[in-house]
């Protein structure tokens, strides 16, 4: 992964224009999520879909292409082909961008296209959730402000230029509406960050800001030349008032072990049931794909044990599930239980409990265990995303951090098919490998030394049942 760089703030704060001077200055390619939510608003308006009819939205995606290009050394934006960089500056489509920025089929529409550009390139990618969502393990996160006066202001005078009619009281309104919108919507509100450094641009000029994110990237490469394979690092991002990442990493080391017991047993009763609900969904997943299982001598009968997996699709939960005799919990992210009520009791019924990712929360890790000591199983992706090709990527140190706490067995698992989507009638197999006993690996606590053993033999586990 390139250094990534992750610029968050309300509406109007100068992140556009300050994360393109910063991109030029440090050579980077710029990514400007804003550019891509308001084509879509633009795209909608157009065609005169209903930005509240999440259906007509998602249909309105279908068949869109959006790109981003260098002109004559100045970005474009392009909606099939065409240039829409000074028609999506508008109000209404600005407050059409924010609208539709809550939907959940937007938001996936675009969340792999920019994690693909982050992975291959040094990139600034600036928001309202990179840092909380599109990249939580931006080496460096920042989040720009100003007081609403002032970006009112700006945003008025850039309006000006271009000719647009809007009023000063116009834009402010739209500002503060805008605010309250992207802080209270349900997915992935705009917030700060745990660990972003907080720039407040009101008394700053563009230049002064810039050289700050300057100072942080350059920091930021100095600091990855001694970081932990986990990529947590030493020190902090900049030397004025930078949040640091120092102390979430000592927490992390000194984190207490423990050793689940494997005492607790599901109650029979839920067992039976859910027994019965396991047969069902077998043959329903059997006649829906051509499904195989390999390698079931290797499932523990008992519970307690961690299930660490590849990531192909959204059905990999439950791919794993049908192989295993004992109810599993898994992770899943925060925003999933934000859509409707019967969705969300349905996942958490099926024993999924939310992750906030990129967030450092470590209590995430107190639940997991929890979730053991109760006798579940646990299943976690250690990728932290869905692979397209099935290629295994470079897992994530939170599977190798709740194993070594709790001290269990964690069960490799490879989810094949070809293709980039599951489809009706694929050929798909999953394999189970021989259980890796934390125990026997020789590690005595949670440092960053003893969670690479732990990673790298989970990870190679896994490798190996991928085809």
């Amino acid at each position: 992964m390139g250094l990534n760089i992750a610029l968050d703030g309300p509406s109007g704060a100068g992140k556009s224009t300050i994360a393109k001077l910063a991109a030029k200055k440090l050579g980077f390619v710029y990514v400007d999520t804003g550019a891509l939510y308001r084509s879509i608003a633009f795209n909608a308006l157009r065609n005169g879909v209903d930005l509240s009819d999440e259906t007509a939205v998602a249909e309105s995606l279908k068949g869109l292409e959006l790109q981003l290009k260098y002109v004559d050394g100045a970005q474009a934006v392009l909606v099939n082909g065409e240039d829409v960089s000074g028609s999506i500056r508008t109000p209404e489509v600005s407050m059409g961008a924010s609208a539709v920025a809550k939907l959940p089929s937007v938001r996936e529409f675009l969340l792999e296209t920019q994690r693909n550009i982050a992975a291959q390139n040094d990139i600034i990618m600036d928001g309202r959730d990179i840092g909380t969502v599109v990249l939580p393990n931006a080496q460096v996160k920042l989040f720009l402000t100003a007081s609403a006066e002032e970006r009112a202001n700006r945003r008025f005078k850039e309006l000006q230029e271009k000719g647009d009619p809007s009023t000063y009281d116009e834009v402010l309104a739209d500002i503060n509406q805008r605010d309250y919108n992207d802080t209270h919507r349900e997915i992935a509100p705009l917030k700060q960050a745990e660990d972003a450094v907080l720039l407040d641009s009101t008394n700053l000029t563009i230049d002064e800001v810039v050289d700050e994110i300057v100072k942080a990237a350059d920091k930021a490469r100095s600091d990855g030349n001694n970081s932990n394979d986990d990529g947590s690092s030493e020190g902090g991002v900049s030397d004025n008032g930078t949040v640091k990442k120092k102390s979430e990493r000592k927490r992390r080391d000194m984190m207490e072990l423990r050793p689940i017991s494997k005492t607790k047993k599901i109650n029979p009763i839920r067992q039976f049931f859910y027994g019965i609900l396991r047969g069902i969904t077998i043959f329903i997943l059997k006649l829906k794909y051509d499904l195989h299982y390999e390698g079931l001598e290797n499932v523990p009968r008992d519970g307690g044990n961690i299930f660490a997996s590849n990531h192909r699709s959204y059905a990999d939960p439950y791919l794993i599930a049908m192989g295993v005799r004992v109810p599993i919990s898994y992770m899943a992210k925060e925003e999933l239980f934000h859509q409707n009520i019967f969705f969300t009791a349905l996942i958490k019924f099926l024993g999924a409990f939310p992750v906030t990712r990129g967030a450092g929360d470590l209590g995430v890790i107190d639940t997991s265990v929890d979730k053991l000591e109760s006798g579940r199983n646990l299943v976690i992706f250690p990728e932290g995303t869905r692979s397209k090709d099935g290629t295994v990527g470079k897992g994530k140190t939170g599977v190798a951090l709740v194993a070594a706490v709790a001290m269990t067995k964690v069960v490799p698992v490879g989810i094949n098919f070809e293709g980039e989507k599951l489809k009706a009638r694929k050929h798909v197999v999953v394999r189970f490998g021989e259980p890796i006993d934390v125990k026997e690996l020789g590690i005595n606590g949670t440092s960053a030394g003893d969670l690479k053993i732990v990673k790298k033999k989970i990870m190679e586990g896994i490798t190996s049942l991928v085809y």
